[in-house]
């Protein structure tokens, strides 16, 4: 089976508590048998895949597979067409590039529900809703890249893994995928 679950802000991606004393996956009456394929930290809200099928796991996660994800980050600042070539061309974190990706501002912005607690705000500082679609997700990447060209990120989303989106499904809710949708994150 295939799950996907809208993982709202401050839940961690795994059933066992840490001790950090947040929300677990366990909060959310899985079916029983079932994991995450991959992760979203405790901080980044969306499109997170469930499953009781181990070789998924490798059909989404290895570069090689070259499967896409997409984010929506909200960033501070409006960044220019060079800053999003640079994001484009890779970037480098942590001593090592990123692979190469898409990014473009989101036109027209989003409206997306107010986030618990709020993002922060500061009436100076304008922010911009951008889209990414990577083919790689290491530990807090998109964060890293965001900032590494001067637009730290507030608020990050998953929307899209293959080409199934999350679509109108609310935060904390999730659904059994159909085979039809099932293609759609392998496509």
């Amino acid at each position: 089976m295939l799950i996907a679950f809208h993982k709202p802000f401050g839940v961690i991606s795994q059933f066992t508590d840490d001790g950090s004393h947040r929300v677990t996956l366990a909060a959310f009456r899985f079916p029983p048998g079932v994991y995450p394929l991959g992760r979203l930290d405790a901080d980044t809200e969306g499109l997170l895949l469930l499953s009781d099928e181990a070789p998924l796991n490798a059909r989404l996660l290895l570069p090689e597979q070259r499967h896409t994800r997409e984010y929506w980050a909200q960033v501070e600042n409006v960044p220019t067409p060079g800053a999003l070539q640079e994001l484009a061309n890779g970037i480098e974190i942590q001593g090592r590039r990123t692979l190469p990706c898409r990014a473009w501002v989101l036109d027209p912005q989003p409206d997306i529900a107010a986030r618990n607690p709020p993002i922060r705000y500061r009436k100076s500082v304008l922010t911009r809703w951008l889209g990414l679609e990577l083919m790689e997700g290491k530990n807090r990447q998109v964060r890293r890249m965001t900032a590494a060209i001067g637009h730290p990120t507030l608020r990050l989303l998953r929307v899209r893994i293959g080409r199934f989106g999350l679509g109108q499904l609310p935060a904390g809710s999730w659904k059994l995928l159909t085979q039809e949708e099932k293609a759609l994150v392998f496509a």
